[in-house]
């Protein structure tokens, strides 16, 4: 019997990449069928706190608020490797970004992001300005915030605005740790059962390797959703976000993310601990 499976992930030409085997019936998924919702990433892990969809990429920050309903798939990470969510601005780089920062107006692209959590890290002490993600470059250059939290393509594009970096989160993430910046992941509702969970863990999984054992091909159709920007930085995105660690999180990619919530805990941002566990 035919079983259809939600499934939400973003516009973006890395989720793209990432799901291309999927969309295009590239590969033998048996009996199960994949619907795909395009959303941009914190409507996704709003929908995913109401358990709407069988499997959702999601926020790592906003998984806190997941954990009973979802299991983190091994397969479909976007790990910030020395690299990450920027912050950028109009004013040149101040000698000490940190204290900068502080009491500044900062547009942020929701407070369940990964970025979001990462900048109350680095920096508690800000003006949270809530925009989407494809506005804050705009706000910060009109002055409507002091400075912008900008992710997706936002991180290669900011200069052509004009815009100043201020500071790279994942940068600071892993010379503060030593780790990985665990931006995102996909998850799968637990309550599918353990059978069915497995099997989407091995689509997601074989997904991920089609499209990087087809790099070519999978980038023409991840092209489709890159709003914008050339070939090339098409090409460097979607290396940033989709290689090893979007095969399997591995061992160092499993710190990284119980780093981040439990230093997201002690720091009182999360109100609780997370018990993360891993499918696939």
């Amino acid at each position: 019997m035919t079983r259809t499976i939600h499934v939400g992930h973003s516009p973006d030409s890395d989720d793209a990449f990432m799901f291309f085997a999927l969309a295009e019936q590239k590969i033998d998924t048996g009996e199960r069928r994949y619907e795909h919702e395009l959303s941009d990433i914190e409507s996704l892990n709003t929908r995913a706190r109401r358990g709407e969809l069988e499997v959702s990429a999601v926020s790592i920050h906003a998984y806190a608020y997941l954990a009973d309903r979802y299991a983190l798939l091994a397969s479909g990470s976007s790990m910030g490797d020395g690299y990450g969510p920027r912050l950028v601005s109009r004013e040149p780089k101040p000698a000490d970004p940190v204290a900068a920062l502080r009491g500044r107006r900062v547009a942020v692209p929701g407070k369940l992001t990964t970025a979001y959590l990462a900048l109350k890290l680095f920096q508690p002490d800000v003006i949270e300005v809530v925009l989407p993600f494809d506005q804050i470059d705009r706000a910060v250059h009109d002055g409507t915030v002091d400075v912008g939290l900008v992710i997706h393509e936002g991180q290669l594009t900011y200069a052509d605005e004009g815009l100043e970096l201020w500071g790279d989160l994942g940068a600071w993430w892993l010379a503060e740790t030593g780790l990985p910046l665990p931006l995102g992941g996909n998850v799968v509702r637990r309550d599918l059962g353990a059978d069915l969970v497995a099997q989407i863990a091995d689509d997601l999984r074989r997904s991920i390797e089609y499209g990087l054992a087809h790099r070519q091909t999978a980038l023409a159709y991840a092209k489709r959703f890159n709003r914008g920007i050339s070939d090339e930085r098409t090409d460097a995105f979607v290396g940033m976000y989709v290689n090893e660690w979007t095969v399997d999180y591995g061992p160092r990619g499993r710190e990284a993310v119980r780093t981040l919530l439990r230093r997201g805990v002690e720091s009182g941002i999360i109100p609780a601990p997370v018990d993360v566990e891993f499918a696939g």
